[in-house]
């Protein structure tokens, strides 16, 4: 790939960099870089490929176009993507022809976009998930009996990465087309726990549409029909459930049932290692999370069980980068609503390290670098180049 030879490029780095609150070691242990290389770009002393270049993009978490040229970009690679992501699902059930790899090869591009979506990285997600739903939709209706139960799968899991970036981009339409085509594929997977699995997920539509109470039936229905909880994988996909009811009934204002959800995914948790189980994170750890989820969702009077958790507890790096970044976000807006300004701020600062692209298009972060601008308790000029960062108006 030709070097770019965009004028001021390893400027803007720097620049993007800094505002990023990263070093050069950071960027480049972030984007595979050597710090040699990062420093010699950010001196204008080496040119850099398109590669290189989106991935210092995605490493401080901006839009490419952003180091590219010194205007303002008014539409991120994200956002350029969703029509695509748009047009292929709407021909989910009439595929055009072309060619298809071969199963293990898609199940390997499958895992990788999952990857991508445990880690925040939407940008990739965004760039190469169209053409791989095209292909799935292609192989699954040309499929021979005895694979197109696992293709449906590997539809349901990349509809599902492919979700994360419209639910998280606020494109909550496309979210929703994209969770009737996982509820649509699963039945054929013959998978209870990849059907547990669409369930959690689904709720985010219920989310969007402020449904609370709805989401939280949908969710109970879902319980009902889980398998029993008699290995690890069920008891993960049982106890996922939960902490997403308790999640919802928080924000129904409903803290009793809140609570109930909340202890059995902690009973479900006890003794279970924290992984990754079916595309959901589940363990200790996660349940901790959704302590202060919950916290949070019930509204201020509930902000001192929030920062009782935070006190004696971190996430561990282990976690899912979206998971740990959430619960940063999660609880800067805590210590914002108890008047820990300069606290709010920090955690702020910690999302964004560890997930820039989630966290920038966090819309609490949005409003609570505003907030914390307008009571000017924080450093001025490193409030301000956040709230750039992050659009707050």
């Amino acid at each position: 790939m030709p070097p770019l030879t965009y004028p001021g490029v390893g400027r803007r780095i720097a620049y993007q960099r800094r505002l990023a609150r990263m070093t050069q070691q950071q960027l480049a242990d972030a984007s595979g870089a050597s710090l040699g290389a990062v420093r010699k770009i950010e001196r204008g002393e080496r040119n850099l490929s398109e590669g290189m270049l989106d991935a210092f993009a995605d490493a401080i978490g901006v839009d490419p176009a952003r180091l590219r040229y010194d205007a303002e970009p008014t539409r991120t690679p994200v956002h350029a993507a969703l029509p695509a992501l748009s047009a292929a699902i709407a021909t989910y059930d009439l595929p055009d022809e072309g060619p298809v790899r071969p199963l293990g090869e898609l199940r390997a591009a499958v895992n990788e976009a999952s990857h991508w979506r445990l880690a925040a990285q939407y940008t990739r997600i965004a760039r190469n998930l169209p053409d791989l739903l095209t292909e799935l939709a292609r192989a699954y209706h040309s499929a021979p009996g005895g694979e197109r139960n696992q293709l449906a799968a590997l539809l349901v899991r990349a509809y599902r990465s492919a979700d994360a970036v419209a639910y998280k981009f606020g494109a909550h339409d496309l979210s929703a087309r994209l969770v009737d085509l996982m509820r649509w594929a699963a039945p054929d997977a013959e998978d209870s726990l990849l059907a547990a699995s669409v369930a959690y997920v689904r709720t985010e539509t219920f989310f969007a549409a402020r449904a609370h109470a709805a989401g939280l039936r949908a969710l109970e229905h879902a319980l009902d029909a889980a398998p029993a909880p008699n290995e690890a994988v069920r008891i993960a996909a049982r106890g996922a459930l939960h902490m997403r009811a308790a999640v919802i009934a928080g924000r129904a204002n409903n803290p009793s049932i809140a609570q109930i959800h909340l202890d059995e995914a902690r009973a479900l948790a006890d003794g279970l290692p924290e992984a990754v189980y079916y595309g959901t994170a589940f363990g200790p750890d996660s349940v901790r999370i959704h302590a202060v989820s919950v916290a949070v969702s019930m509204g201020q009077d509930q902000v001192a069980r929030a920062l009782d958790v935070a006190r004696e507890w971190k996430p561990p790096a282990e976690l899912p980068a979206e998971r740990r970044s959430g619960f940063y976000i999660e609880l800067g807006r805590a210590q914002l609503w108890a008047g820990q300004a300069e606290q709010a701020f920090e955690s702020l600062k910690v999302a964004r390290r560890i997930a820039p692209q989630h966290t920038r298009e966090h819309p609490w972060v949005r409003e609570d670098a505003a907030t914390l601008r307008r009571l000017k308790r924080a450093d001025s000029e490193s409030l301000s180049n956040f709230a750039e960062w992050c659009a707050a108006s």
